[in-house]
């Protein structure tokens, strides 16, 4: 699906997505407001969506009209083409073959022209071939997915074409989901930290020293804080960083260099988890709602138009896999015990569900959501977690040797869904003799799992605290394969590995079932996860919105923001 970014694509969008909501309301004066607020709960703190904690944190949902991709997240979740960014197309070859034309009119903010250097940084930094002198991968990729599987990227430094080249022994269907929106990063900016010429020539000729200061910047280097030297961030997109600050939000203004259509309004402000959004929302600040449904308490949406649907993402708790929850007996006996049917019911069912599966009970797989024609061929072994089983519960915790223990549970706060959530958990948890505590917080992060400030982790797919997901499925993948950044848990299992690499190499309906199966079946066993609901997402519109198109997926309803206008 290739077509520019203006109103005739949008239009075509919408009706080409069955479970898009149209939330645009009409207009309500002449008078068009030159700003407008966005109050969405990813947590601002990294311009890097590659990274493990731009990923984690909700970076696509913020920087999707910033930082442009070959391809970026549709409302309905599938990955769509951005022709103003570039053209990729699959050629003939002995291996897959994937040929990049950049643009030629595009240019960054701070006027360097984008080029095949962005390609070639994105791909080292996420491949895993670049490892640190006692192990490990010098770069913090959140993950390798597809990157891993390119042999090669064919580069001249500066130009406006690369090629991609797979390894002759791997296919990756998904190829779409590389070099998308909001992990396509500014190559020269690392070379000028890194201080090199540019960054395709020491990672070509290995020049160890060189690409530690490149993974360096990489990792850390577009974390976001107050006060930033916005020369770090500059855009390839409709929209620029102006400020950001965490009782400002992130102010955001037309980059005057972008090349395509210009957004319909000069300025979006928007305000993060960190914010506090009720507050925001009640004081008018705020013109476009995506929130947890349920998770801002007493919130006043009056003037706007709202729909609560269920998303794409999956809420889940991701569990440690070391400490109180270490074995496999203990982990089983924590989901015998989660009421799944009655959080489902209370706290996980949409208002406004849709025609499809989606969102339409307990969700009872990782990595297959509910709409799909796989689904409920895939899901047996959930079975046995429907409902609660209290001795059953006893029985594997004692034998994990969990019993009498505590376990935390952690979130980014305030979120009143997620608090109601650890509540119910820990009420019909404690007659099987273990204490759950919540332990959300507003500074909380997933790789407190990790190092062992936590026993579980309560949030979206991979963990992230607001919009996530898509069709693909790619990131409910990988955030369960050994090794992979948003992999918090640390689970490892090389047959759950070579699934992935199967399912994303195979597009046979046959094998794709046979593979889906036999991993979920896997997942049910080792207990790396407990799939809970459809994260179900609030979005609003102001009346007087025009063009406001709901995503409840891992681009959030942001995906369109240079097309909104506001009139009052």
């Amino acid at each position: 699906m290739q077509r520019s970014r203006g109103t005739a694509r949008l239009i075509g969008m919408a009706a080409a997505g069955a479970s898009v909501v149209a939330l645009a309301a009409g207009c309500s004066g002449e008078n068009q407001v030159p700003s407008i607020g966005y109050a969405v709960d990813a947590t601002v703190t990294s311009y890097n969506g590659g990274s493990t904690l731009g990923a984690s944190s909700g970076s696509p949902a913020v920087f999707g009209r910033v930082l442009t991709g070959f391809y970026y997240t549709g409302p309905d979740g599938q990955q769509v083409a951005d022709t103003d960014v570039g053209t990729a197309k699959e050629v003939p070859g002995e291996a897959q073959t994937i040929q990049y034309r950049l643009n030629p009119d595009g240019v960054y903010s701070d006027g360097v022209p984008t080029s095949c250097d962005d390609l070639y940084l994105t791909w080292a930094a996420r491949s895993g071939r670049f490892t640190a002198p006692g192990g490990g991968s010098l770069f913090d990729a959140a993950s390798t997915a597809g990157y891993a599987a390119i042999e090669r990227v064919e580069c001249q430094t500066g130009s406006k074409d690369a090629t991609v080249v797979f390894r002759p022994d791997r296919h990756y269907q998904y190829w779409r989901n590389l070099f998308t929106a909001g992990e396509l990063m500014p190559a020269h900016v690392a070379a000028r930290a890194a201080n090199v010429p540019n960054v395709v020539a020491p990672l070509q000729s290995g020049d160890a020293a060189a690409i530690g200061r490149i993974a360096e910047f990489w990792n850390t280097g577009w974390n976001l804080s107050s006060g930033l030297d916005v020369t770090k961030f500059p855009s390839s997109g409709p929209y620029r960083i102006e400020s950001f600050g965490a009782a400002d939000g992130l102010v955001l203004v037309a980059n005057e260099r972008w090349w395509g259509n210009k957004p319909e309004t000069g300025r979006i402000v928007v305000y993060g988890k960190s914010a506090d959004l009720g507050e925001k929302i009640g004081d008018g600040a705020v013109s476009v709602v995506d929130i947890g449904g349920g998770s801002v308490k007493d919130v006043n949406l009056d003037g706007f138009s709202t729909r609560t649907v269920p998303g794409r993402g999956a809420e889940q708790l991701v569990l440690a896999t070391g400490g109180v929850l270490g074995s496999v007996d203990a982990r089983r006996g924590l989901a015998l015990c989660v009421p799944r049917q009655e959080l489902y019911n209370q706290l996980g069912k949409a208002q406004d569900l849709p025609t499809t599966a989606l969102g339409s009970g307990p969700l009872n797989s990782r990595i297959v959501q509910e709409d799909s024609l796989f689904y409920p061929a895939v899901t047996g072994a959930a079975a046995k977690y429907k409902n609660t089983d209290i001795p059953g519960a006893t029985s594997a915790l004692a034998a994990g040797k969990a019993a009498g223990q505590t376990i935390r549970i952690g979130y980014r706060g305030p979120d009143e869904r997620r608090s109601r959530t650890v509540a119910m958990i820990a009420e019909s948890c404690k007659p099987a003799g273990i204490t759950v505590v919540d332990a959300g917080s507003a500074d909380f992060t997933p790789n407190q799992l990790g190092e062992g400030k936590v026993d579980a982790v309560l949030g979206s797919t991979a963990s992230v605290p607001g919009p996530a997901g898509a069709l693909t499925g790619v990131a409910a993948t990988s955030a369960l394969r050994t090794g992979n950044g948003l992999n918090f848990g640390r689970f490892g299992n090389g047959r759950y590995d070579s699934i992935t690499d199967q399912l994303a190499a195979d597009d046979n309906s046959t094998a794709q079932l046979n593979l889906l199966t036999e991993g979920e079946n896997l997942l049910w066993a080792e207990m790396p996860s407990i799939p809970l609901f459809a994260t179900p997402r609030t979005i609003a519109f102001a009346n007087g919105l025009q063009n406001g198109l709901a995503g409840p997926t891992q681009a959030g309803s942001g995906w369109n923001m240079d097309r909104w206008v506001l009139k009052r």
